[in-house]
């Protein structure tokens, strides 16, 4: 019968991690907090009517707020933002394909992970998505 004492240094050991990671972002916090109370402490506060302006490029603003944006540069941002962020995932892969015993149903497992990628790429291509006009 296994030892209560281990499962419990295991556990400890686990959330030890955790609580490292937990105090970090704790600290993080802190520091923005403090970061924006002291700006708003030791900055001068002297509203004008040319300070509560829109400033854009040193023009006075003219018309209304709204302009037309064209989506497409949207779905390349958003194409991007996928390809980019999928592309953080193959490090921490690379790192369990090297651990002994991890090999070959990691190796899987990257080729499916890859192959939803192509699909979305192939789905992006058909859409005519990825054809700049």
């Amino acid at each position: 019968m296994p030892d209560a004492t281990v499962g419990t240094t295991v556990a400890a050991d686990y959330f030890r991690g955790y609580s490292v990671v937990g105090i970090i972002a704790v600290v993080g916090v802190l520091f923005v907090a403090v970061a924006f109370g002291a700006g708003r402490l030791l900055r001068p506060v002297v509203p004008t009517p040319e300070k509560l302006l829109t400033y854009e490029c040193g023009v006075d603003p003219v018309g209304e707020g709204w302009a037309h944006t064209q989506v497409r540069y949207y779905v390349y941002a958003f194409l991007y933002v996928i390809f980019a962020v999928d592309s953080i995932f193959l490090f921490p892969w690379a790192t369990v394909f090297a651990a002994p015993g991890f090999g070959g149903v990691t190796l899987a497992e990257m080729f499916i992970f890859l192959g939803f990628l192509a699909v979305g790429l192939l789905y992006a291509w058909k859409k005519g998505v990825l054809e700049w006009t």
